[in-house]
């Protein structure tokens, strides 16, 4: 990647735990993987625009798919009308510039440095990105117009299958044919059944995201809970609002807790069908998933719907996660069984 991009920087800045793992991924596949996630970043920055209007949002959205498309074609790109929604930033960083505006500011240099690299690679993140883009204008086209104090859901269970897959479960296979290819890995590994265990993963860490996020998304009019099954539980999108109603979808939310940490256990078993001599592959394959299962308690014992109580797992807690995985990374019983000794303290 062109060093005027200065990836780790921008991965630094806008990502908290993905770019743990990036930085420690060895060279043949690091850059590709962190400009995908930078440019699938800065797509999610513009659907996330509120302060700009919802049509505007996703014509940026297609005009950034667009140009990812020519530069992945080895084409010159450009995307006009970013200048309004890098504007449109808040939160300061750095020199009192939000880090999503410096991404934005950035999109332009990213598209070079997608133009140099391999055909292949080039080929491969524009495949992933298309994928992504298609679920972030969906989301746009689905809760986009509902006006406020509304809340709009999914229709159903199978809509949030595929809202998972193309936000996060598109990832781990872009993930697995990177190294696949760059690492060969081809003849040490059963490529279908890590593709499998791959989508799964990213559809178990998604679900963990909007378990996690639910009352935030609920208060901007987004509620990824299926409208099929909050009605068995005789409830509307709008009773999710009052944090009192957890009580009425408890069993809903068991339900998709465990479907969450199934996926979460399908990645487990990624990282350790990784040949083991790729430890850096298996140990930044493995750590969003112990990250995932130790929130997966949170979720557990919190109120996924009071905006006032925090699920996320603090910083140190996250050091000691990983600091544990590396130590025992020799010593393959022990790695091995970090994820079910963490599964089982979630509950």
């Amino acid at each position: 990647m062109s060093q005027s991009v200065r990836a780790d920087d921008l991965l630094k800045s806008v990502s908290r735990s993905f770019y743990l793992s990036i930085r420690i991924l060895p060279r043949p596949v690091r850059p590709q993987l962190g400009l995908a996630y930078l440019l699938a970043r800065a797509a999610d920055t513009i659907a996330d625009t509120r302060l700009v209007a919802v049509q505007c949002r996703r014509q940026a959205l297609a005009r950034l798919s667009d140009a990812i498309g020519k530069a992945a074609a080895g084409g010159d790109a450009r995307v006009p009308g970013l200048g309004e929604l890098a504007e449109a930033q808040e939160g300061p960083v750095g020199r009192g510039t939000g880090a999503e505006r410096q991404l934005l500011e950035r999109v332009p240099a990213l598209l070079q440095a997608l133009r140099e690299f391999e055909p292949e690679d080039r080929t491969r993140i524009r495949g992933v990105l298309e994928i992504i883009a298609t679920g972030q204008d969906r989301d746009l086209a689905r809760f986009g117009a509902v006006a406020a104090g509304e809340v709009a859901a999914l229709q159903t269970r199978d809509e949030l299958e595929e809202y998972t897959y193309q936000v996060a479960g598109c990832v781990g296979e872009f993930w697995t044919r990177m190294c696949v290819s760059r690492l060969c890995w081809g003849n040490a590994v059963d490529v279908h059944g890590l593709l499998r265990e791959a989508v799964e993963y990213g559809r178990g860490l998604q679900l963990v995201n909007i378990l996690r996020d639910l009352a935030g998304d609920l208060r901007l009019g987004r509620c990824y809970l299926p409208l099929e099954d909050l009605a068995r539980c005789g409830v509307t999108p709008a009773d999710l609002l009052d944090p009192a109603t957890l009580a009425r979808i408890r069993g809903l939310l068991e339900a998709l807790i465990t479907r969450a940490s199934d996926g979460l256990a399908a990645g487990w078993r990624y990282a350790r069908s990784i040949p083991r001599r790729h430890a850096r592959v298996r140990l930044a394959s493995c750590w969003p998933a112990l990250i995932g299962i130790r929130t997966v308690a949170l979720l557990r014992a919190g109120n996924v719907l009071d905006p006032g109580h925090r699920l996320r797992i603090g910083r140190s807690e996250v050091q000691a996660l990983l600091m544990r995985s590396v130590l025992s990374y020799p010593f393959e019983g022990a790695w091995s069984r970090l994820f079910d000794r963490a599964r089982k303290a979630s509950g």
